[in-house]
């Protein structure tokens, strides 16, 4: 083997070398960066929205669902203070699906969303309230959107019992969408695949029983009925 083969495999195998630190160096200032991110994602979101607590919150288990893929959504047990007031536990648990995913690449909603809102009727009708953020700066896409949707719904659905069927609103107000793709004008199945939209049914679907009625009335109520008619 030649004088000059032989410096070349060395110089080769030193930049293979030096490739590799340099590489290892720069996964570790990637997960830095994101792991500050995330830290200033989650203290910007609690200036926006404060942590929830009621004199009822008990420490438990909850499942939390996040994104899992492109297109799915898994949950993570988390503990977290909740509330036994069903709408207050909502909250609490809604704050934490926005404020604390456990990587960026799970986050399903944007971290500049808040709840603004969340209502419960008597036939178990959850409403949850986003503000603009929630649609305006939501990825393009119809993927994007459903995991959206389903993670907001399961995360419901298996942390609190008693509801029916959801309805999002932004804003107070009832939307076509959610950000050009998922209908938002019906209401999602709690008890079935939760991306299943229910379409609004005939006159006086799903309305409360005679004589009965929210209290303390919502806002978006104007705009449920229009669902329902």
């Amino acid at each position: 083997m030649g004088r000059y083969v032989k410096i070349g495999l060395v110089c080769l195998v030193l930049g293979v070398v030096v490739g590799l630190i340099s590489f290892r160096g720069l996964h570790r200032r990637v997960k830095r960066l994101a792991e500050t991110q995330s830290a200033d994602e989650k203290a910007r979101h609690e200036v926006l929205a404060p942590p929830i607590s009621t004199p009822t919150d008990v420490t438990a288990k909850a499942k939390i669902f996040w994104a899992s893929g492109p297109d799915s959504v898994s949950p993570v047990d988390v503990e977290l203070p909740l509330s036994a007031d069903p709408v207050e536990r909502s909250k609490q648990l809604l704050d934490e699906l926005i404020s604390d995913p456990p990587s960026p690449d799970q986050r399903t909603l944007p971290a500049d969303a808040t709840l603004l809102d969340f209502y419960l009727l008597p036939d178990g009708t959850a409403i949850a309230d986003f503000s603009d953020a929630v649609a305006s700066e939501m990825p393009s896409g119809i993927l994007s959107e459903q995991l959206a949707v389903d993670s907001i719904a399961r995360t419901l659905d298996s942390n609190v019992t008693g509801l029916r069927r959801l309805k999002i609103l932004i804003h107070g107000q009832e939307v076509d969408t959610l950000a050009g793709n998922v209908d938002l004008t019906g209401f999602f199945d709690l008890n079935s695949p939760p991306t299943q939209a229910i379409l609004p049914g005939p006159p006086n679907a799903g309305s409360l029983s005679p004589g009965a009625s929210p209290s303390p009335k919502p806002p978006a109520a104007a705009a449920l009925k229009k669902t329902t008619r």
